[in-house]
């Protein structure tokens, strides 16, 4: 079962969302809160296995409570629910350590599986949603050139087809190689290059030109 909590300053939007996810089998809410402070609190009783949260709230502190919720150690993803995938709202919870963006007006089968896929590890890259949000963040955020980095031509690979989207099941199939290898790949990526998560290797990834 996947644990979560839902983080909405309107309490029909909760609402609205508890009724979505619980018609799935594999989901429940375990909690809710109303404000960036609260949800900080929830999620640290909680421990749930995946954060939705809107971070257009009154007062922006959906931002902080994202950035509080990921600096903590063991920290579940954040799913960030927004209206508008290109403001700095969302260029600030990428920031802050989102995992992935989804539209509040998304059909359901989109946001649930990118519940879906946070939970499995996966990243939400393959969300348009995110995608285009990576994008735009690369272009508008002056940054310094991406360190050296000594990924191997095939971890190169693996970290382009992660940024078109691909599982790793896709990835292994695009490949012709085990499903464990690409997670191995994974996993020396990230650790070459200090990032967090699948998300944040894949704006290295266009930060460093890999991807366009």
């Amino acid at each position: 079962m996947i644990r979560l909590v839902v983080v909405d300053d309107q309490a029909v939007v909760r609402a609205g969302f508890r009724v979505v996810f619980e018609s799935e089998g594999d989901l429940t809410v375990v909690g809710e809160a109303a404000d960036g402070r609260e949800a900080v609190g929830v999620v640290a009783r909680e421990r749930p296995d995946v954060v939705v949260m809107d971070v257009r709230m009154p007062g922006g502190d959906g931002l902080a409570a994202t950035r509080a919720i990921t600096a903590a150690e063991g920290a579940p993803p954040v799913l960030v629910m927004t209206t508008f995938d290109l403001d700095e709202h969302v260029f600030g919870a990428l920031e802050a350590g989102a995992s992935g963006f989804v539209l509040k007006d998304a059909d359901p089968a989109e946001v649930i599986g990118a519940v879906r896929a946070l939970a499995a590890g996966r990243g939400a890259i393959d969300s348009a949603t995110t995608r285009r949000v990576i994008a735009e963040f690369t272009r508008r955020r002056a940054a310094p050139p991406p360190p050296e980095h000594d990924l191997t031509p095939r971890e190169l690979e693996v970290v382009r087809l992660l940024g078109e989207g691909l599982s790793n099941e896709e990835v292994a199939a695009r490949l012709v190689i085990e499903t464990a290898t690409v997670k191995s790949h994974l996993t020396r990526v990230m650790t070459k290059l200090g990032t967090r998560d699948r998300l944040q290797t894949v704006v290295w990834a266009y930060r460093s030109g890999l991807l366009t």
